[in-house]
C-alpha cells in the first residue's frame, strides 16, 4: 500500500509524526511524509524506511499571526502540488494529514476524488489552541471562524482522530459524528523510551525539561520555581532542552534571576538523544499553564519520563487528571511557582517517593504504549482502505497509458 503523510512540523522531531509512519514501513507499506526543513538539512531523505520531503524552510522561533498565516498556506499550496504531481504517478491509497491548522487536509483534495482515503489526525484544536497563542477570546468572530474551518476539515477527511478523550469529546459535540472520530493519545514508542541504563555519575541532581518553548508550556514558571529553591540544594542543576518563540524571552529571565550558572537553555536534539537525556535525569518536571489550551492538551512528556524511569511532576490540569493519579505523578497546582517549588523539594529529599513514582510509572507505561496502540491505528488504516484498490484502477492505466506513449 502507498501512504502519504502531511505535517507543518519538523519530522524528526514530532514522535507521533515518526510512530505513525514507521510502523506502516515496517509492515511493508510504503511510506511518504512531506514536511518542514530545517537550516542546513536535505530536502530530502530516508529515515529509517521512511520516505521524507522537506518541502519548506520554517524558522521554529516564527510566532507572527501573519507569518505563521503566510507560512502554513504556502506550505499548503507546495504540499498540494507535491502530493498530486506524486499521486498521478503512483496513487496513494491513504493521505493522512496531521494538524495544526487544520486545512491540510484540502491537500489532497485531488487524492480524495480519485478515491484516496484521507484521515484528518488532530494534535491540537486549533480555535483553542489559536485562542491560547494569539489570544483570541471564545466569542470573537475569529474562533467562530477556526471553528468552522475544523468543521469543514473534518467533514472532508473520511476519518478524525483527537489526540486525547477529552478533545474527542470536543469534536464529536460540534464538529465530527462520533462513528468517524476516535482518539489516539501520544503515548513513547519503548523501541525509543527503554532504559539502557544511566550514564552520569557527576553527584548533580538533575531537573529536566524538553520541548517546545511556548508561553503554554510554562517553563517560565519552573524557571522561577526552581531559582526560590537554589540555594538550598546546590547539587541541583535545571536543564532545558527546546526551542520556540518563547526562547529569548526565557533566556533573558535566566539572565534576570541570576541563575546562568544553575539553569541551563539548551537547543534542539533529536528524539533519540532526548530519550537518553531523560534517563540520565533525577526529575522530570512539565509545567504547563492549566488557564488555558494547557489545560486539556495532554503532553506526551509525562510518559517519557516514565517510560524511562523518571519521576515526573505535573500540573493539576484537567487532562492530567483526566489520566494521571497520585501514584504515578506528583502534581503541583498549576501555575503556583511557589507550589511547584515545593513539590521539587519534596522529592528531593525523599528518595522512597521518587523511586514508587519511578516503578508506578513504568508499570503505567507498560499498559499505556505504542506497541498496543499500533494495532488498533493499523486496523484503523485497513479498515479505511479496504477494497480501494479497483477505485484507483482507473487512475493507474490512464498514468500507464501516458507512459506508453
Amino acid at each position: 500500500m502507498r501512504i502519504c503523510m502531511v505535517a507543518y512540523a519538523f519530522y524528526e522531531n514530532d514522535t507521533r509524526i515518526m510512530r505513525y509512519a514507521e510502523a506502516l514501513a515496517q509492515r511493508g507499506d510504503k511510506v511518504d511524509v512531506i514536511a518542514l526543513r530545517r537550516e542546513n538539512q536535505e530536502t530530502h531523505g530516508i529515515v529509517d524506511g521512511v520516505n521524507v520531503i522537506r518541502v519548506q524552510r520554517r524558522s521554529p522561533d516564527s510566532a507572527g499571526k501573519i507569518s505563521y498565516l503566510f507560512e502554513s498556506l504556502l506550505f499548503l499550496l507546495r504540499a498540494m502540488i507535491l502530493l498530486t504531481r506524486r499521486h498521478m504517478k503512483a496513487p496513494y491509497q491513504l493521505i493522512h494529514v496531521h494538524s495544526v491548522p487544520d486545512f491540510l487536509v484540502f491537500a489532497a483534495w485531488i487524492p480524495k476524488f480519485s478515491g484516496a482515503r484521507i484521515i484528518l489526525d488532530i494534535h491540537d484544536l486549533l480555535p483553542e489552541f489559536y485562542a491560547s497563542k494569539y489570544g483570541a477570546p471564545p466569542d470573537s468572530f475569529l474562533f467562530w471562524l477556526l471553528v468552522l474551518t475544523e468543521r469543514a476539515s473534518a467533514k472532508f477527511a473520511d476519518h478524525v482522530i483527537a489526540a486525547n478523550e477529552l478533545w474527542q469529546e470536543r469534536l464529536i459535540s460540534r464538529s465530527v459524528r462520533k462513528e468517524r472520530c476516535s482518539s489516539m493519545v501520544n503515548v513513547p514508542d519503548q523501541a525509543i523510551f527503554s532504559p539502557e541504563g544511566r550514564t552520569r555519575h557527576d553527584g548533580k541532581f538533575v531537573i529536566l525539561y524538553p520541548g517546545t518553548l511556548n508561553g503554554h508550556q510554562g517553563v517560565d514558571i519552573a524557571i522561577r520555581a526552581f531559582a526560590r529553591i537554589a540555594d538550598d540544594v546546590p547539587e541541583a542543576e535545571f536543564q532545558i532542552y527546546g526551542e520556540g518563540p518563547y526562547r529569548a524571552a526565557l533566556e533573558q529571565l535566566v539572565r534576570d534571576l541570576g541563575m546562568q550558572s544553575k539553569i541551563k537553555i539548551n537547543g534542539f536534539l533529536p528524539t533519540r538523544e532526548i530519550a537518553r537525556l531523560i534517563e540520565n535525569a533525577d526529575l522530570g518536571v512539565v509545567p504547563k499553564r492549566t488557564d488555558g489550551f494547557g489545560n486539556e492538551a495532554f503532553s506526551t512528556k509525562i510518559m517519557e519520563f516514565m517510560a524511562m524511569g523518571v519521576p515526573v511532576i505535573v500540573p493539576d490540569s484537567r487532562i492530567d487528571t483526566h489520566y494521571f493519579s497520585e501514584t504515578t505523578v506528583k502534581f503541583f497546582k498549576g501555575g503556583d511557582e511557589q507550589d511547584l517549588s515545593q513539590a521539587i523539594l519534596a522529592l528531593m529529599h525523599h528518595a522512597e517517593r521518587r523511586s514508587q513514582l519511578s516503578r508506578n510509572g513504568l508499570r503505567f507505561v507498560e499498559q499505556n504504549n505504542w506497541d498496543l496502540m499500533k494495532i488498533e491505528y493499523l486496523v484503523l488504516v485497513d479498515r479505511l482502505t479496504k477494497d480501494i484498490s479497483a477505485s484507483l484502477e482507473p487512475l493507474v492505466t490512464a498514468e500507464h497509458e501516458l507512459s506508453e506513449r
